[in-house]
This record gives C-alpha cells, sequence and structure tokens, in this order.
C-alpha cells in the first residue's frame, strides 16, 4: 500500500511538472533576456524560460531553459539598432520558431524594454503568435528613461500600441518614476532595479499557479481574473512588526513606482506569503483592506503560502486588473499624439509670434 501511494505520488509530481512547464516566461530583446537571467538566478519555481534576441554576444551570456536568435538572415546576430520595425522582421523571418517554442502552452508572460528594437519589435510579434494560439497573455514591461531620448520614446509608444492589441494584461513600469523618487540614484543601479521589479513581479504570478500552498490558485481561476483585463498594476508590499498585516497590505497598495488609480477596479489577485504564526485576523485584515479600494463586486483570488523558516512577518503581492481607465502614465503619453487644442495653439502662436497655417 506505501509503495502504490509512493508511486502515485510520483505519477502526481511528473503531471505537476508537465503542467508547470506549460507556462512560459518570455523576455525579448536586451532588457527582456536580463529579466529572464534574473529569474534563473532567483531560482523560480516552474515556468520554462526563454530569451529571444537578436544580439549573439548578449544571447551568450544569458541564463535560461532556452535560447532563440531570431533574424539570422536579416540581422546576422548583431543586433536590431534600435529599430522597433527591425525587431519585428527578425521576428517574422523566426516565426515558426517562435511558434515552436510556445506551442501548447497555457499561459505566457512576455517581458522587454519598451524602446529597444528587439524587445519592442519582437514582443509584439511573439504576443501576436500566442493570441492566435488561444494562449493567454500577459506583458510586463518597462518604459525607457527620458534621458534615453526621444527617438527611444516613440519606439517604445510605437511597440506599446502594437502590444495593446494581443495582450490579455499589460503592466508598464515607468523608469521616470525611479529618477523621481530617488534623483541620487546612478542610472545603472536605477536599471538593476526596474529589472528587480519585473523579476519580482513575474515570480510572483507564476508562482502563483506552480508552488503548492495553503491556499491555491487554479489556472481557471487566475484566467477569470486576467483574460482581457487590458492594464494592471501591481504592488509589493512586507512587514514583519506588529502590525505587520495593515502594512504590508498599504506598502503593496500604494506602489510609488506606478501612478494609477486603483479604486474601482473589478478584479485582484492576490499573493500572501507569511510565517506560520500568522492569523486568520491577520489574513482578513489584508483581503478586507483590498476589498475597500476596489470595485463592490470586484473578483478577488488569493493563494497563501506558509514559510516555515520565517517569524512574524507577512509579505503582500498584489496584482489589479481591469482598471477603470488606463494608468494617467499611459494617458498622458498618449495625449502626446494629439493635436493642440484652439486655445493652446492661440497661445502657441503669440508665444512665437507666427500663424500656424
Amino acid at each position: 500500500m506505501v509503495n502504490d501511494t509512493h508511486i502515485f505520488d510520483k505519477e502526481l509530481e511528473e503531471y505537476l511538472a508537465q503542467a508547470t512547464k506549460r507556462i512560459k516566461v518570455i523576455g525579448c530583446g536586451g532588457g527582456g533576456s536580463n529579466t529572464i537571467s534574473t529569474l534563473y538566478s532567483m531560482g523560480i519555481e516552474g515556468p520554462e524560460l526563454i530569451a529571444v534576441n537578436t544580439d549573439v554576444r548578449h544571447l551568450l551570456i544569458t541564463k535560461a531553459h532556452k535560447k532563440i536568435l531570431v533574424g539570422k538572415q536579416l540581422t546576422r546576430g548583431l543586433g536590431a539598432g534600435k529599430d522597433p520595425k527591425v525587431g519585428e522582421e527578425a521576428a517574422k523571418e523566426s516565426e515558426q520558431e517562435l511558434k515552436k517554442a510556445i506551442e501548447g502552452s497555457d499561459i505566457i508572460f512576455i517581458t522587454c524594454g519598451l524602446g529597444g528594437g528587439t524587445g519592442g519589435g519582437v514582443a509584439p510579434i511573439v504576443a501576436e503568435i500566442a493570441k492566435k494560439m488561444g494562449i493567454l497573455v500577459i506583458a510586463i514591461c518597462t518604459w525607457p528613461f527620458s534621458v534615453e531620448g526621444a527617438n527611444i520614446w516613440d519606439n517604445a509608444l510605437y511597440s506599446l500600441e502594437k502590444l495593446e492589441n494581443y495582450v490579455d494584461l499589460l503592466v508598464i513600469i515607468p523608469n521616470d518614476k525611479l529618477q523621481t523618487l530617488y534623483p541620487n540614484i546612478p542610472l545603472m543601479q536605477a536599471f538593476k532595479v526596474a529589472d528587480s521589479l519585473l523579476a519580482n513581479a513575474l515570480k510572483d504570478l507564476t508562482e502563483l499557479l506552480t508552488k503548492p500552498g495553503y491556499i491555491n490558485v487554479d489556472f481557471a481561476d487566475f484566467r477569470s481574473i486576467v483574460a482581457g483585463s487590458g492594464y494592471g498594476v501591481f504592488g509589493f508590499g512586507e512587514s514583519n512588526s506588529e502590525n505587520k498585516a495593515a502594512e504590508a497590505v498599504q506598502r503593496a497598495l500604494n506602489n510609488p513606482l506606478v501612478d494609477v488609480d486603483a479604486t474601482g477596479a473589478k478584479a485582484a489577485l492576490v499573493r500572501i506569503i507569511a510565517s506560520p504564526d500568522v492569523t486568520p485576523t491577520d489574513i482578513n485584515k489584508i483581503l478586507d483592506t483590498i476589498k475597500s479600494v476596489l470595485d463592490p463586486k470586484a473578483k478577488i483570488i488569493q493563494g497563501i503560502t506558509f514559510e516555515e523558516d520565517k517569524k512574524n512577518y507577512i509579505r503582500v503581492s498584489l496584482t489589479i486588473t481591469k482598471l477603470k481607465a488606463p494608468p494617467s502614465f499611459i494617458l498622458g503619453i498618449k495625449s502626446g499624439e494629439k493635436e493642440l487644442k484652439p486655445e493652446e495653439q492661440k497661445k502657441l502662436e503669440k508665444d512665437l509670434g507666427i500663424e500656424v497655417i
């Protein structure tokens, strides 16, 4: 009987291993590949990590379960030259290889730095391929620093508008927020912080599905929160104080790096990692605080994992979806495309002493 149980458990473990392989994280371009390397080093449990790049040198130093060099004929492994249209063509050249890499997936997570040639060009193509295959698509990307130049911002907007068409959930981290909050942060360190944010968000989202917990989130629950949800926002908070539950959830809700009003949002995924001494009152306090911010009828799915080696500890990872409106940061970027209002044009003409024909 014991042997039979042991055999059955092994079968279940093998089934779980196969199921988690149907979740893939795909890093596109240099920024996306860096995040894949970070996740690999963090020891993320479950998903397959895939790096996609046009730069063979960068791909060689990337840590991943699978690496794909796209556009071998077009770019000859030398990169996309910060041109997302070149990145697009490289992805199209390697479309069959990309399809093969993601076929059979239930969910793919795409990560990249918008503004780059490969990341911004390849990510929308990967998303389009996956969407046509009926795969749930989540993209978590960074928006470039202002110091990277207007051309890079134009590239990012071009890529963003393409990506929007094919993803179920889209989270954008504006790098400039780091500079606003921490004006003395060195640029290289700022890039590393942004990369760590991406990696932590991806780790928490994927491990909601792949890492067994006291309360688990299944794929059907996950899909109900994410499918067709549009823009989303995430935040993290942890505490080991006497008031740890309230502190952790407030820190998660008040993520200073994303300028988003979550009031009235209709769905959220919550991952709670806690020490075994956490009480039901603590958990209820976290969930009630989140409910107070969202729409009264919002759907909230939570997963809870206990870490035996911790004491008096709570970490809350929160992904809010189905926002009432896109982040103000995104609206601000897109408003730049529109023509000036009549009163704004008159002021411009007066300031410059010209008449715009």
